[in-house]
């Protein structure tokens, strides 16, 4: 007890000490080709003995410890009279700086970024990109501190594109430590392109060659953020910034408060791969409401220094994703049979997965940071995706209040009512319990059923009950048992086993990840002569396969399985009233044409 007592008094002095801290800070580049920013970050007002400075190991809205601080190779800091102070690294992404009767410090640390992705930091002779949590440190305590960044591009670097204040002479500013990191940045010679949606100015930074026609996105990119912002009842930016990176090896899109960055491949601005991008931008500028500012208690404000864990993700990225693809139905890219086509062919994907009868969404959501991005050869049959399994929930949750309301409400004004009574109205972020009870108060019933069911249980649906509200009629089109092996090997020289799903007859009869299947039934054979000989296969048929496990040769019998189809689709029967249903659900009318 004394012990707790004394931290708490050192915390007060500490607090109390460093009451009138500035931060401020400093980029460079000047060699690009090494892959380093450099970073000055100066601490004034001090009066503690001591700070500590951190790096955070994660980037919000990617969900994994990415242990940032591994670029970092040395940090050093001299007081005002130019001294050196002494740092000590204390954990793997703290610092611990001597600032015994310094007025100020002066920290100096270079970055290596040369990761291109939307989570991460890049630096080479063409551009520079940083998503802040892995470039700028913080005071510990003082994450709430205004302050300035003063960039200095490289002399080859001409544009800096930021949705951060700018306030001359490549200098901007910032409120606290969460806006810094919050706004990426952008440093080269992007081309940019502006327009007006939703009473919003939008910039467009395009980095990289590529197929693109600046009249014809500023057109489209409007229309989805029109249809957003309508559904949600208002757009809370005056400013937001897309940043593009146009490259072979896209990496997806990540969202900020007011910016989004995606990366995509360089020649997806026609047919489907347009209509892709288009589906990623309206998914990633959909989050700039649901979880930048509708939020689960623990996503925001961050702890950077770990794992922050929430059952909700299946609402933030699946409602995002099931949105994304019906906001360019009301935007008017897809037809009505577009839109069923994805949504049955998601449907189809989640039903087919072994991990969705064995792991719940509420749990694919807390466990994102050990599974969703580190997946193993066992993953799909232990695991489910919370962004395509919460984009189905998010769709009969949709279906069930049209409904109930008669088809004059849907998920719309739900969302409406949770942005207004946790962001509006105090700014905070809700528990799952408060979630749940938001969505009884709107519905004004008890929906234990459903969380039991569907999130917290892996009950599968009853998709057709759902469905014929608005006319459709659900059902699988094929409900045969076919051979089935349950293996999935490739390669061009060495035919390798990656994948063995749970159950099948593979696991079954032996036969494991990492085999080498050299022959069948004593002959060779490559991938091709594989896959041609098991569809010839029927339930029940014998056959012998010759493997390498550890260069150890071993032969298993094996009796081939069988697994039920399910191939689900719909098919229409409206009446009057389930069409008027349909064209509620599926309405166009947010385009500007």
């Amino acid at each position: 007890m004394k012990k707790i007592i004394f931290l708490l008094v050192l915390l007060t002095y500490y607090l109390q000490g460093n009451s009138a801290l500035e931060i401020n800070y400093k980029l460079g580049m000047s060699k690009p080709n090494t892959h380093y920013f450099e970073v000055e970050m100066n601490v004034s007002g001090i009066s503690a003995s001591a700070i500590q400075v951190k790096l955070p190991v994660w980037a919000p809205g990617s969900y994994l410890v990415r242990e940032f601080s591994k670029n970092i190779n040395q940090v050093y800091a001299f007081d005002e009279k130019g001294n050196t102070r002494e740092v000590t690294k204390i954990s793997k992404n703290c610092w611990e700086i001597n600032t015994k009767d310094a007025k100020s410090i002066n920290i100096k640390y270079d970055v290596y970024a040369f990761e291109l992705s939307v989570r991460t930091s890049f630096l080479d002779d063409s551009h520079g990109y940083l998503n802040g949590t892995s470039v700028f440190m913080y005071v510990d305590g003082y994450k709430d501190v205004k302050g300035k960044l003063q960039i200095t591009p490289h002399a080859s670097f001409k544009k800096i594109s930021t949705s951060l204040k700018h306030d001359g002479n490549w200098t901007y500013s910032f409120d606290n430590y969460d806006q810094l990191v919050d706004c990426p940045i952008e440093i080269g010679n992007q081309e940019e392109f502006y327009f007006e949606a939703a009473g919003v100015h939008h910039t467009v930074a395009m980095y990289g060659e590529g197929n693109y026609d600046i009249p014809t996105l500023q057109k489209d990119m409007a229309r989805i953020i029109e249809a957003e912002s309508k559904a949600m009842g208002e757009n809370p930016n005056k400013e937001y910034v897309f940043i593009i990176h146009n490259v072979t090896d896209p990496q997806g899109g990540l969202e900020h408060s007011n910016s989004t960055t995606l990366e995509v491949n360089r020649w997806t601005y026609e047919g489907n791969d347009y209509l892709g991008f288009l589906s990623l931008v309206a998914h990633e500028y959909f989050h700039l409401w649901n979880v930048k500012r509708m939020r689960p208690k623990e996503l925001g404000p961050f702890n950077y220094d770990e794992e922050n864990y929430t059952d909700l993700l299946w609402v933030m990225e699946g409602f995002t994703s099931y949105y994304d693809e019906l906001f360019l139905r009301r935007a008017g890219f897809y037809s009505e049979d577009d839109y069923i086509n994805k949504i049955i062919g998601t449907i189809n994907y989640v039903e087919n997965s072994v991990g969705n009868k064995v792991q719940c969404v509420a749990h694919s959501s807390f466990d994102a940071w050990i599974k969703a991005y580190r997946p193993t050869e066992n993953s799909s049959n232990t695991t489910i995706s919370y962004y395509s399994k919460g984009q189905i929930l998010a769709c009969l949750l949709d279906l069930y209040i049209i409904q109930k309301f008669n088809a004059e409400k849907s998920l719309d004004d739900f969302l409406q009512k949770l942005y207004k009574d946790f962001y509006l109205k105090s700014n905070v972020g809700f528990t799952e319990d408060e979630f749940q009870a938001t969505l009884e108060s709107f519905l004004g019933e008890d929906m234990d059923w459903f969380f039991t069911k569907y999130v917290y249980g892996t009950e599968t649906p009853d998709y057709k009950k759902y469905f014929a509200f608005v006319g459709l009629n659900f059902f699988n089109a094929d409900d045969s048992v076919k051979p089935f092996l349950g293996v999935k090997a490739s390669g061009s020289g060495r035919l390798i086993i990656s994948g063995i799903t749970a159950g099948s007859a593979a696991e079954e009869y032996g036969l494991s990840v990492n085999d080498e299947i050299i022959a069948v039934n004593g002959f060779r054979v490559d991938q091709t002569e594989f896959d041609t000989y098991i569809k010839t296969l029927n339930t029940g048929d014998e056959f012998e396969v010759l493997i390498s496990r550890d260069n150890i040769l071993k032969t298993y019998k094996i009796k081939m399985g069988g697994r039920a189809s399910k191939k689900f689709t719909f098919d229409t029967k409206f009446t009057e009233d389930t069409k008027r249903n349909f064209d509620y659900w599926l309405r166009v009318d947010y385009a500007k044409h």
